[in-house]
């Protein structure tokens, strides 16, 4: 099977690119399956449940969250009551919301899922070591399809979970800093890695964020409102290929759609 994970989906420039093109990315890549992180995919922080259901009409099969997964409070509604959304595994047993799912493709694959916060430069949060532990344990035995989203500042922390799941889960994939890295591979133990699948949103920016906003706010110490920036909107994300069978990343490649490739899929 086909995976493809959409990494942070930032503010309204980053949704209107994956709404437009999540459908014929599956039928151009023969996609079974889409994750996305839409933990920033709301003003450029948090998610709302209109935009949860723009994303999941418009061809998303599961979202993960991140570090602002409570910053728009009419989520916990959401978070409740729908199968197909997580929150961070990390996180107090009080936080709303599940700390992992199981989706279904088409053809009937059973496709389990969490995501879990780094803690190196982070907010203090539990053990994610712990907590992907606990999760591999509670999954369905007969979902050999397994795939976390590390939300992580540090590549090195990133690195240790890839290791620290190699064999056990299908792919590790880092979202949170939003910078793709070049480091996709298949380790040793049938895993794909990368550290960042990157950014979903516009690329004239900071991270997403307009340049002079955030220069002004470095520069002087004065809050600034760091708004979305709007230009060289781009989808970035990861294509891992499975071995249903076995749970084993065959493939994994980087994907990038700019405004060129968007206009080729959907001309």
């Amino acid at each position: 099977m086909k995976l493809l994970f959409i990494g942070d989906i930032v503010g309204k420039p980053g949704r209107e690119i994956v709404c437009r093109v999540v459908q014929p990315l599956r039928e151009a890549e023969s996609l079974d399956l889409v994750i996305a992180n839409a933990e920033n995919a709301a003003g450029g922080s948090g998610l709302t449940p209109a935009i949860y259901r723009e994303l999941t009409a418009a061809g998303v099969d599961a979202i993960t969250l991140g570090d602002h997964v409570y910053r728009r409070r009419e989520i916990y509604k959401t978070l409740e009551a729908e199968s197909n959304i997580v929150r961070p595994a990390n996180l107090p047993d009080e936080a709303v919301g599940p700390r992992w799912a199981v989706v279904q493709t088409a053809s009937g694959v059973q496709v389990a899922f969490a995501c879990m916060l780094g803690r190196l430069f982070m907010n203090p949060i539990d053990s994610p070591w712990r907590a992907a532990d606990a999760v591999l344990a509670a999954m369905p035995s007969d979902a050999k399809v397994r795939f976390i989203d590390f939300h992580a500042e540090a590549t090195s922390e990133m690195q240790q979970m890839g290791r620290y799941l190699d064999g056990r889960v299908s792919a590790v994939l880092g979202t949170h800093t939003h910078v793709a890295t070049a480091d996709e591979c298949i380790l040793p133990g049938g895993t794909a890695f990368q550290c960042d699948v990157g950014m979903t949103g516009p690329h004239e920016s900071i991270i997403g964020r307009r340049i002079d906003r955030v220069l002004e706010s470095t520069l002087t110490s004065r809050p600034v409102p760091f708004d979305v920036a709007t230009e060289d909107v781009r989808l970035n994300g990861t294509i891992v290929e499975v071995d249903e069978s076995t749970g084993q990343a065959t493939a994994i490649r980087r994907l990038c759609v700019d405004e060129q490739r968007a206009e080729q899929l959907t001309s």
